[in-house]
């Protein structure tokens, strides 16, 4: 089966829903424009663009638009690709585009053993669509299928009323409690908790679930990172569409990985000057062990759940893959490389880039 190489997170410019949450994330920006993703290169040819002799091994390749990821007809293809090269491939959805999951069904049994889907649980939105039984009808029929899943719920403080409601819906149609990830402002500049609770409120009011995901993200947000930092190394956020890779969501851009590709991947890690006021989105990139020394658990004890029945959300081949670390596969670096880094990356940010000093150390 084998460890975790390179963790790629796939954006899919796709900026408009079937669904409208108050607390979405585009709904915020108002960047809603009925822009449905379209992929100017085959899935052939981005399948050899990330190739695991390219990306060096068997990666984890998260695939999420701006809107509904499965909108777009060029998705699966694309997913079908990457999953035949050999890497393990996540894909994060509404649930609600039932021919997408009878298409899946089609695929090779082998194919579903390395993929993951992430259900967003967008619950009071399904009930107002009257789509609350399509949603786990899809659910668990990538279960019975053997793709491994997980339920995930943005706790706003419209949900509070509900949440035993919702807990108990979870508990008859999936034999388990959803998992809670954190609501976010992005509008603020130090992308805040969206809510008018507390954080000690907020935290308290959906412990309750108990879920593995909630504790790490309450444990890591809004706190500084300021630890060396592998992301631009070990991991990346790529634009799968123009193919501009990047370090992370506010890292430098590396380059384009359908420019040539017979050239390696780029890499060169944010290091210890990351300029998010925090790592938002830390359950994946430090989960899967971007900071080696941090703390952290794996990501599959943050996304399985065992069920009432015995079975689990993760399957046997996704759990032994997302139970392996970035740093299990890829050699650290030397406390000079990490200095050299690290003063490298502070001259970039304040845009010194025609001194002495910018010369000697860009080279790092």
């Amino acid at each position: 089966m084998g460890k975790i190489k390179r963790f790629i997170d796939c954006y899919i410019p796709t900026e408009t829903c079937n669904l409208r949450c108050h607390y979405c994330y585009i709904t915020q920006k108002r960047r809603f424009n009925a822009v449905i993703a379209s992929f100017t290169h085959t899935p052939a040819e981005i399948r050899t663009a990330l190739s695991k002799d390219r990306l060096g091994g068997t990666c984890l390749m998260n695939l999420c638009a701006g809107g509904e990821t499965l909108l777009s007809q060029d998705v699966l293809p694309v997913v079908k690709e990457l999953l035949r090269e050999g890497h393990y491939v996540m894909i994060v959805t509404n649930g609600t585009i039932s021919h997408r999951f009878d298409e899946i069904l089609q695929w090779e049994e082998e194919l579903l053993k390395h993929l993951f889907i992430k259900f967003s649980f967008h619950y009071l939105e399904l009930i107002r669509l009257k789509w609350l039984d399509r949603f786990f009808e899809n659910v668990n029929k990538m279960k019975k299928a053997g793709v491994s899943f997980t339920v995930e719920v943005t706790p706003s403080d419209e949900l509070v009323p509900y949440i035993e409601e919702m807990k108990g819906v979870c508990l008859k149609n999936l034999g388990a409690l959803c998992h809670i990830t954190i609501a976010r402002d992005d509008k603020t500049h130090g992308i805040e908790v969206l809510s008018a609770l507390s954080w000690d409120d907020y935290k308290n009011t959906w412990n309750e679930f108990d879920s593995a995901l909630f504790e790490f993200k309450t444990r890591i947000f809004k706190v500084k990172r300021k630890e060396f930092c592998y992301a631009g190394a070990w991991s990346y956020y790529l634009d799968l569409k123009t193919g501009r890779l990047k370090q992370c969501y506010k890292g430098n851009v590396l380059g384009n990985i359908y420019e040539d590709i017979s050239a390696p991947i780029p890499q060169k890690p944010v290091g210890s000057h990351c300029p998010l006021p925090h790592c938002y989105n830390g359950h994946a990139f430090l989960a899967l062990g971007d900071i080696p020394e941090l703390p952290a658990p794996t990501y599959a004890e943050e996304r399985n759940r065992i069920c009432a029945d015995g079975s689990e959300w993760l399957q046997p081949e996704v759990k032994a893959f997302m139970s392996s670390k970035l740093y299990e596969t890829n050699k650290q670096y030397g406390l000079w490389k990490k200095k050299v880094i690290a003063l490298n990356q502070w001259a970039v940010q304040r845009g010194i880039r025609d001194t002495r000093i910018y010369r000697l150390f860009h080279k790092a």
